[in-house]
């Protein structure tokens, strides 16, 4: 009775085990069976460059006065042309400033009367012979330059008072004006506000930046590993952030001869004219990417790129026989990729059935 209990218990696990092998099989030939056809489409390189849109030409407007911020005749977003005023610049000297600029014109007031007299003296003494030419001459010299000093000096008090002067036919005033035609982006001062002049050993206030928003441009930084393939002219598609179904065009003109380094990643800088923006308002600062159009094929025989197995300098593929149902490894020639999908050159043809090999099972 034992012996008969142990064979149908041993019977029992053959048919276990054999049922599962079975079906273990038929899962692995389903998944080995996962088939993809060859089919015709295309396939773009391209390189990736992240960065913003910016004008291409932006400037600071500064003053060459000190003083105080007296009137703001413009607001961020405005459009202004060349010439138009931007901010009228209150003189506000310290009263030692005043008072030395005002004892100077005093000065140079007596000191140039001084040697006018002293020059109608010479004038007078040369016509009676009693002086020579030469001293005429220096005392002519000496009339001149009292003269200019004077002239300076007054032109001087008149900017710290008045905050406008004429200097040999060149008005100097404390209106500062719009140096060009653009849009005010930056408005940095307000009324009441001091102003630092701009000099030769120091910067000066910055009051407005300005702009042409009608040239805009794309600066980014393109990977290292890309940058190789780049040549000016190249078109890009540009995404920027704020126009999610938006594509604005570009040609890349300018790429950087000299790396930087940006968090431990090689860089290089780009930049991207824009050709086309079709109804979208681009401003400046909009985050964007642009994908840089390296070479485009269209109307190939393409195949996901997971499905060619590389060995050394050949490309293999998995093809299923839609006659018999076998599956042979055949040999192929690539051309373009773009990381996901692979162009064949050689081998495959549009409808064929190509088996994508099932994913290895950990142990």
């Amino acid at each position: 009775m034992k012996r008969k209990v142990a064979i149908i218990g041993a019977i029992f696990v053959l048919l276990v085990g054999v049922v599962f092998l079975a079906l273990k099989g038929s899962g692995e030939k389903e998944r080995a069976n996962n088939s993809i056809r060859a089919e015709m489409g295309s396939i773009v390189d391209k390189a990736l460059a992240i960065g913003q849109i910016e004008p291409k030409n932006q400037i600071s407007v500064k003053s060459k006065i000190s003083g105080i911020v007296k009137r703001v005749f413009v607001e961020m977003g405005d459009s202004v042309r060349a010439g138009d005023p931007l901010v009228e610049i209150r003189p506000d000297p310290t009263p030692l400033e005043f008072a030395q600029a005002k004892r100077q014109v005093e000065i140079d007031s007596v000191n140039y009367q001084n040697q006018r007299n002293e020059f109608l003296r010479i004038k007078e003494l040369l016509a009676k012979k009693l002086v020579s030419q030469q001293d005429y001459e220096q005392a002519s010299r000496s009339a001149a330059e009292a003269e200019l000093r004077l002239k300076l000096s007054r032109e001087k008090l008149s900017l710290i008072e008045r905050g406008k002067t004429n200097v040999a036919g060149r008005k100097v005033e404390s209106v500062i004006k719009a140096p060009i035609t653009g849009t005010v982006l930056e408005r940095k001062i307000n009324v009441g506000d001091p102003v630092v002049p701009l000099t030769s050993y120091q910067a000066g206030t910055e009051l407005f930046t300005l702009a042409d928003m009608n040239e805009l441009i794309f600066r980014g930084t393109v990977d290292e590993i890309d940058v190789g393939k780049l040549k000016e002219g190249m078109p890009a598609l540009l995404k920027v952030g704020a126009l999610p179904h938006d594509t604005i065009q570009g040609i890349l003109y300018k790429i950087s001869p000299k790396a930087k380094k940006q968090e431990n990643a090689t860089l290089f800088d780009v930049e991207i004219k824009i050709t086309e923006t079709g109804s979208s308002l681009l401003r400046a600062g909009y985050s964007a990417n642009a994908d840089i159009i390296i070479k485009k094929k269209e109307n190939i025989l393409v195949i996901p790129e997971r499905l060619v197995e590389f060995v050394e300098d050949s490309a293999f593929v998995q093809v299923k026989d839609t006659t018999s149902g076998k599956i042979k490894r055949i040999r192929i020639k690539t051309g373009l990729s773009d990381g996901l999908n692979i162009e064949v050159t050689e081998g495959l043809v549009e409808g064929d059935i190509l088996v994508e090999k099932p994913p290895q099972e950990i142990k």
